[in-house]
């Protein structure tokens, strides 16, 4: 008999694909990709320098990410410090890019295959 998702492990799948919408979008992976080199805090001013997302729209990643707990943030004096929220996230960072190259690397061989059957139909 299949397993069922029950009422009580609901939430915990809806926890975590709500993770990774906050995680869907290149802005937010590059903020996190910044972020996770940094081992200090990185200014808001460094992180609109790195990326060269226009302030408005980084804001609003930002809201996101601490939204969703993945960034934390502290202010001192006028500048706005940010921080990944639990290191782990730099390794789902590490572990995400270690699939797309590997997955990209699947796919470079199935054209090199391609590449070298036989021409097909007329030249």
């Amino acid at each position: 008999m299949p397993h069922t998702v029950g009422d009580a492990e609901r939430p915990l799948y809806e926890i975590k694909a709500n993770l990774f919408k906050a995680l869907a979008h290149p802005a937010r992976i590059r903020v996190l990709e910044v972020l996770s080199t940094n081992d200090d805090p990185t200014p808001v001013s460094a992180l609109l320098e790195i990326t060269g997302i226009e302030a408005t729209l980084l804001s609003q990643h930002l809201a996101v990410l601490k939204r969703h707990q993945v960034v934390r943030s502290q202010r001192v004096g006028n500048a706005v410090f940010y921080e990944l929220a639990h290191p782990k996230i730099s390794e789902l960072l590490v572990i995400a890019r270690t699939f797309l190259a590997d997955t990209l690397g699947a796919r470079r061989d199935q054209l090199d295959t391609l590449a070298s059957l036989p021409p097909v139909g007329r030249a």
